[in-house]
């Protein structure tokens, strides 16, 4: 999951014991037995209405008999959802044999009556599919998993975390179209989590979709405005996108959670820097120094700081900002002696303080860098 990893509950329960169903004499039985299962807890009692429940069917074998096909897929849900195990030695043709009825039920115009029981049915299909689509990902098939997550959505369509299931499922799977919807789906709600939001933000900037991306985290910021990953997310595009004004905004909180980063520090010496606002871009490469004395960048971007202020016409401190500058520039060229963007800086210093004998030096250099 664009290097993060989603770690996925094992199962999510559905299941809700029937208490309030219709009853009827014919159906005296069956609601027995799912009365003592409730009371008891014993497998026996599910398998006792299932007998039950065939028996009446097998006794008027009327398909138009809509309630007791209704208790056919409540009690043959039970059974699938609780016997995980199957220890009723249930054959494996169940589960799509009592998917298959609990479709047709739900197109029978009737079916209004037993809305409750057929509810109940479906949140149990959805957990048995759950629960399937889990020992697929476990196993790593995730052609199968992504099948299973599908099936349990169709019965279970508001249970949200199906849909991080899915993208999760989908990201594995290399379908990274629709791993981001998924993702994005969950987010700007209730269900928003600032790993799916990340999730989402870094697909469309794999796709180099840097405007959905930024759009997506900035929905969950208004959501969860104190989470500091949406926050650094956010940070992180405006910097790539060279947006200093918009960055500028974000710096205050972002530095007042990173005190003690040193990639923080430069990052806002950086912009303030490109904002022409030097007081506070010095003192931010200082403390990134401070916190890190061996990085390049920030010794490297102070120097010409201090070479850019030197050049300002109403600069009172020229002398000083032209040592200032070759003080630090020279200290970066010692860290990394090849490269050529330090050299042709100080030889811009060099040449604006007139010191031909280090002018020399660095021509030098930089002849036996191009050969």
């Amino acid at each position: 999951m664009q290097g993060r990893k989603i770690l996925l509950p094992l199962l999510i329960l559905l299941f809700i014991t029937p208490s309030a169903f219709c009853q009827s004499e014919v159906l005296k039985g069956v609601i027995n037995n799912l009365a003592f299962y409730k009371q008891k807890k014993d497998l026996k009692y599910l398998s006792g209405a299932k007998s039950s429940v065939d028996s009446l069917i097998k006794a008027s074998p009327d398909t138009l008999n809509l309630e007791r096909n209704v208790y056919k897929v409540v009690v043959y849900s039970s059974i699938l959802c609780i016997d995980s195990l199957n220890k009723t030695n249930q054959p494996a043709a169940m589960l799509q044999q009592t998917a298959n009825l609990v479709d047709r039920l739900e197109a029978n115009r009737k079916s209004y009556k037993y809305q409750q029981e057929l509810d109940y049915s479906k949140r149990c299909l959805a957990n048995v599919y759950i629960r399937k689509a889990f020992v697929s990902l476990n196993s790593s098939d995730f052609i199968s998993g992504l099948q299973l997550f599908e099936a349990a959505k169709k019965y279970a369509p508001d249970f949200k975390q199906l849909a991080a299931y899915i993208a999760f499922t989908n990201n594995k799977l290399g379908n990274l179209h629709a791993a981001a919807k998924y993702y994005e789906g969950l987010v700007g709600g209730d269900s928003t989590k600032a790993e799916y939001a990340e999730a989402a933000s870094g697909i469309y900037k794999s796709f180099g979709d840097t405007v959905t991306a930024l759009n997506v985290i900035i929905r969950a910021r208004k959501v969860l405005p104190n989470d500091k990953s949406l926050l650094l997310d956010e940070a992180n595009i405006y910097t790539n996108r060279k947006d200093y004004h918009a960055l500028a905004n974000l710096l205050p909180a972002l530095l007042d959670i990173n005190t003690n980063n040193a990639d923080i520090a430069f990052v806002a010496a950086n912009c303030y820097d490109h904002l022409n606002q030097y007081d506070k871009a010095e003192s931010l490469y200082l403390r990134s120094i401070e916190l890190n004395s061996s990085a390049y960048n920030p010794i490297f971007n102070l120097g010409l700081l201090y070479f850019k202020q030197s050049k300002q016409p109403k600069d009172n401190d020229k002398t000083q900002d032209e040592f200032r500058a070759a003080q630090w520039l020279e200290r970066a060229n010692e860290i990394s002696p090849n490269e050529t963007n330090c050299l042709q800086a100080l030889k811009l210093v060099y040449e604006q303080e007139g010191n031909q004998n280090q002018i020399n030096k660095v021509n030098n250099k930089l002849k036996q860098l191009t050969n």
